[in-house]
């Protein structure tokens, strides 16, 4: 049994995969990209504006072994997301996996936050990898799916309210996903908090706000590529979220506003 539980569980499905990665360019969509690559799968790394990050990441990725490509899209213009899925499995031959990283994080609190702050938010957070999911379902027809959100979905971000809405909404697109697309593609998210500095911050603020969660200490991209790959290599696990965040979670819903 347990040498069963061990082929299950190895690096075989993986090699030799491809995978389409979302804001693929910079901070934990890179590191999932070069994950990724080291566990045998070839990327179709997505960019928006980060064109020379996107390229020497691509050479990266083959200097590693695996094969990539770059696929460009604006997830606030339709014409470019709606293509995203066939662009890529055109440029790739196929595709295995999507993992939706990419998104905004504009600040706005209940006080400010205007209808077309919402607006912007859902169409980039929430409403972009949801046709993506849809359309890798349509295409693709069997795979994994795994989507980024953030372990506040389960409560509030007071300085980022449209920001937070939109990953609640993907949260929920996730969960009907993994029912709607089951049993050729299974749906999972991975729900991270204090992995890397929000930008603008720098180390020192992820220390500070560390000292309030239960683990005490905040996690690294790796935390995050190590659940990822969890949910890619298994076969029976859909419309889960992991939450990657050191306990942060648990008191989310006490619904005071945040520190930071």
């Amino acid at each position: 049994m347990g040498e069963g539980i061990g082929v299950r569980m190895n690096k075989s499905w993986l090699e030799g995969k491809t995978a389409l990665i979302t804001g693929a360019a910079r901070r934990i969509g890179h590191e999932v990209a070069v994950a990724l690559a080291d566990e045998g799968v070839n990327v179709v790394a997505h960019y928006r504006a980060s064109a020379d990050e996107a390229r020497e990441l691509s050479a990266e990725l083959r200097e590693r072994g695996v094969k990539s490509w770059l696929v460009k899209a604006d997830f606030e213009t339709p014409e470019e997301y709606e293509t995203l899925v066939e662009r890529a499995a055109r440029a790739a031959g196929s595709l295995d996996i999507l993992v939706n990283n990419a998104a905004i994080f504009p600040p706005s609190t209940l006080q400010e936050v205007q209808l077309k702050d919402l607006v912007q938010s859902v169409q980039v957070n929430a409403w972009a990898p949801f046709v993506l999911c849809r359309d890798f379902a349509r295409l693709v027809g069997k795979g994994k799916i795994v989507n980024l959100l953030d372990t506040r979905a389960t409560g509030y971000d007071w300085s980022h309210v449209a920001y937070i809405l939109s990953k609640k909404m993907l949260a929920e697109f996730t969960r009907m996903a993994a029912l709607e697309f089951a049993p050729g593609i299974t749906v999972n998210a991975v729900a991270p908090g204090l992995i890397l500095p929000p930008p603008g911050k720098d180390q020192s603020h992820l220390d500070e706000l560390a000292k309030t969660l239960p683990m005490q200490r905040h996690g690294d991209p790796g935390d995050v590529v190590q659940a990822i790959i969890y949910l890619l290599k298994s076969d029976f696990v859909t419309g889960q979220v992991i939450f990657v965040d050191g306990g942060r979670h648990l008191m989310e819903q006490t619904g005071g506003p945040h520190p930071d």
